[in-house]
Formats: structure tokens, sequence, C-alpha cells
């Protein structure tokens, strides 16, 4: 499987502009993503992931004004995002109604994060497009913690960019659809920090 190097930007994006897939080093853990907008790439990323159709992915974005295109931010999201993003959250934020049916079966919210290094941003950026941004693993299992693992469990990746991961966990949930913010998985941002921010 070729491993691009992290500037070999160009050559990645044209993997996923042809609605392939790409296993990238996040803040948290190894990623697998590809493009958000084309429902022929989601379901190549069903297919590596053995995802079934049931489960959305969440969405990862290069920028605030990326993530404002495809989701609904008030006053307190947009405190979130600029206390802890990019960083190891994941905000479960209202869809646009402009987003298709495909992306998450019709449900009114998206789990959004915000690119984690700036090879990730660039990727982003350059294909114009938010990706769907899950761990590197077979659904139900362990996360694989190196290339080595993700090439022997994710066989039908087209491709993967070297790095270096840094917290080793994964992120932390915070729905903020309700009246008060919830904490739907616990990682490295706590309620204490949330709320300080609020």
């Amino acid at each position: 499987m070729k491993r691009f190097k992290e500037n070999d930007i160009h050559a990645m994006v044209e993997i996923l502009e042809k609605d392939g897939t790409l296993s990238v080093p996040t803040d948290t853990v190894y990623g697998v993503c590809c493009r958000y907008d084309h429902e022929a790439a989601q379901e190549k990323l069903r297919d590596v992931k053995k995802r079934p159709a049931t489960k959305a992915f969440p969405i990862m974005c290069a920028d605030e004004e990326q993530i404002k295109t495809i989701c609904d931010v008030d006053e307190r999201s947009e405190k979130l995002i600029r206390a802890f993003m990019p960083g190891p959250v994941t905000l479960i934020l209202p869809k646009k109604n402009s987003v298709p049916f495909y992306v998450n079966g019709g449900m009114p919210t998206l789990a959004i994060r915000m690119a984690t290094s700036s090879p990730l941003k660039e990727l982003i950026q350059t294909l114009g497009s938010p990706v769907f941004m899950t761990s590197a693993n077979q659904s139900g299992e362990e996360v694989c913690t190196n290339l080595d693992e993700i090439e022997k469990h994710c066989p039908l990746l087209d491709g993967m960019m070297e790095g270096n991961v840094s917290f080793g966990e994964a992120s932390t949930i915070i729905d903020c659809t309700k009246e008060e913010i919830q904490i739907l998985r616990q990682g490295p941002v706590t309620m204490e920090q949330i709320q300080e921010v609020l």
C-alpha cells in the first residue's frame, strides 16, 4: 500500500477526488477518511471499515468557516470551537438543511472535528470539501496504533499518510444541541474546562 509523506498533498488529494480512502494521523488516533460530498466515497469508506449503514461518520473540516457551511453554529458553540478547536474534541451540532440525506441518514445533527495538523488542514482545503473521518480499525475492533497494523486490518485503503498521533485516546464528544451541554464520551477535554469557557 502506498505511503505518502505529509507534503505529498496533491497526490493524496487526487486519491480523494476519485472517491478513494486514506489513512491519516490525527491528534487523537490514526484515522481513515474520504471526501464528504460524494456518496460513492462514503460507501467505499464503509467497505474499508465494515461499518454498518446505520452508523453515521464524523466529519472533519479545515476551519471554522467550513464548519459553518454545513452546521448551524450559535454563540455558545462558537465559544467552544474557538477554545478547543483544533484539538481533541468532537462537537455535535445541528446540520444545515442543504446537507445531503446520505451524509448521516437524515439525522438532524453532525459530529464535527477540525483538522488537527497543518498537513490535514491543507489536504482538506486543497480538496475543497470536508472529509468523513473515523478511527483506523474494523468497526467494533481496537484502533490501529501504527501503519503496519492499519495496512493489515484495512487492506482496502488506497493510501496512507505518514506521521504521528499525540494523545492516543479518542476525542471528547460534546453535544451542543441541547439546553445543557452534555459530554457523550469523555476524552482529553473535561467538563470543568468546558464550563470555564462558557
